[in-house]
């Protein structure tokens, strides 16, 4: 045989030297959750490992992560339920939480990079991502509260706006705003292509955020369909955005090859908290290598084409030297 692949995996070194794919800490943003008030590090107990911070934890947090290498995250808030209302107001409301953290985080650590999430659903009474009026998500009504909310965090210091709401032509009015308002050079990461997905229970106790009543089918995408995506891929790029964002990760890793296949920007997936979860589920019952699972997770998703991928395992993956 002329031909005997083994031969390239024959020792570390060698197998080193002709990996096709590379994971280091500037592919990875890590999600935090917030909440209000102080000394508060409480864990969610559908994602172990993963806690919801007060301002000042949250800094502490940041820091920790900034000596590992890890300077990007995207952070969420778990909002007072006395707080929100039909309009979402508290999502662009001067000196509110969320503003309050992005500000703090900044004014300590200038040199991360703070991504934002724009929706309605953390501040809305509904619990939906958009404004509700007769049990109907009225997608243009919305885009002004997604306007100012965009705007808010601007001006609080966010490097990258991320809609995650999927409204129809909400990148080009967030991109209008904010170059009308002077803040041309702040990025929009897009979730392009975000799924009406099983995998997102964790991530909903973890902000309190579920919706109150039906679901989210009529803007989050049905997940038999692959070719839609480019649809919303190329409208999301036409319109503006920096990024192209796929959500979930593992279940969708062809839907992150086919965008990045028919784009030129750089594609971001998001590795979500059901994901995580059941990997961590699996870990305790000691059916996988906890290492080895994680990696390879990680691995499959960056192979698949996506440039930055947000995770919860973000910080232990650099902390224990798994890559």
């Amino acid at each position: 045989m002329l031909q005997r692949p083994r031969r390239n995996r024959k020792s570390e070194v060698i197998r080193q030297m002709v990996q096709e794919t590379h994971l280091s800490a500037a592919n990875f943003i890590f999600p935090l959750f917030i909440v209000d008030g102080n000394n508060i590090k409480t864990e969610v107990l559908s994602m172990p490992g993963i806690y919801r911070y007060s301002v000042d934890n949250l800094l502490r947090e940041i820091e920790s992560c900034m000596n590992l290498g890890l300077k990007a995250f995207d952070l969420f808030p778990n909002i007072d339920e006395q707080l929100k209302d039909k309009f979402a107001t508290e999502s662009h409301r001067e000196n509110s939480l969320y503003l309050r953290a992005i500000s703090e985080v900044k004014r300590h650590f200038p040199e991360a990079c703070v991504v934002t999430d724009v929706a309605m659903d953390p501040y809305s009474s509904d619990g939906h991502d958009g404004l509700v009026e007769n049990g109907e998500i009225l997608n243009d009504a919305t885009l002004e509260i997604l306007g100012k909310m965009a705007l808010a965090h601007a001006r609080a210091g966010a490097d990258i706006i991320a809609p995650s709401d999927m409204m129809d032509g909400r990148v080009g009015y967030i991109r209008e705003v904010l170059d009308d308002n002077g803040f041309s050079e702040v990025s929009i990461m897009s979730y392009s292509a975000k799924y009406a997905s099983a995998f997102y229970g964790p991530f909903r106790d973890a902000l309190g955020s579920a919706p109150k009543f039906g679901d989210k089918k009529t803007y989050q995408m049905n997940p038999a369909n692959q070719r839609e995506a480019l649809i919303e891929a190329r409208l999301d790029e036409s319109e503006g955005a920096d990024f192209l964002m796929v959500k979930p990760a593992l279940a969708y890793l062809d839907v992150i090859k086919l965008i990045k296949d028919d784009t030129e920007l750089p594609v971001a997936a998001y590795n979500v908290s059901g994901e995580y979860a059941m990997i961590k589920a699996a870990v305790k019952n000691g059916w996988l290598n906890e290492q080895r699972a994680i990696t390879e997770v990680l691995m499959s998703i960056r192979r698949a084409g996506a440039t930055s991928i947000l995770t919860y395992h973000a910080k232990e993956v650099l902390e224990n030297k798994w890559l």
